[in-house]
């Protein structure tokens, strides 16, 4: 009888798949790494301010994985105390860097996992034309009892115009803005014939 070497992956508790090419964690543990380097990510964008540890950034050096750390670069230390959890600034930021194709394979990640991360992933979803009920299903069913009522309210009124769209958009993004159009022109040619 052969015993067959198996190899488990195990995914970070927060890890999920959000669009094609972009994926969303909690910070990487070494119980992950075998998961992690299975996929191939180009980019790892880190949303908060923490330094993730050596073994982590070790990880993603032999990986050839770009480290973004975008929580570092806009956490502000001085800034005055205000009802937003995260700066449009991150928020910005990220979105533009995870809508750039040439960065994917890409990981979100932040701290829990959940609040920096969510509320990105929830700003998109507000740029793809998601209905807020819908945002904030997805958000909550990550976030669980850790759910915070400033991340859904920064989501809902954060400003989609300070968003640059990149020039290497995806494919998924592009398809869904088309099919956007081509919805709206249908709705305004049977209001049209309605008059």
């Amino acid at each position: 009888m052969s015993h067959v070497n198996v190899k488990l992956l195990t995914p970070p508790e927060q890890f999920g798949i959000v669009e094609p090419g972009i994926y969303r964690s909690d910070m990487l543990h070494p119980l992950h790494f075998p998961f992690i380097k299975h996929i191939n990510f180009k980019t790892v964008v880190m949303l908060s301010p923490e330094i993730p540890n050596r073994v982590t950034s070790n990880l993603m050096e032999e990986g050839g994985m770009k480290m973004v750390h975008l929580g570092m670069a806009t956490w502000k230390p001085t800034q005055p105390s205000t009802w937003r959890p995260v700066s449009e600034e991150l928020i910005k930021e990220g979105l533009e860097l995870i809508l750039n194709s040439d960065t994917h394979p890409v990981l979100i990640m932040c701290t829990s996992g959940i609040h920096e991360t969510g509320t990105l992933v929830g700003c998109l979803r507000k740029l793809e034309g998601w209905n807020f009920s819908s945002i904030i299903t997805e958000y909550r069913a990550y976030a669980g009892t850790k759910a915070r009522y400033v991340n859904e309210q920064f989501i809902e009124l954060f400003d989609l115009d300070l968003v640059t769209l990149p020039v290497s958009l995806p494919n998924w993004l592009i398809d869904q803005q088309d099919m956007l159009a081509e919805e709206q022109a249908e709705q305004e040619a049977k209001l049209l014939t309605q008059n």
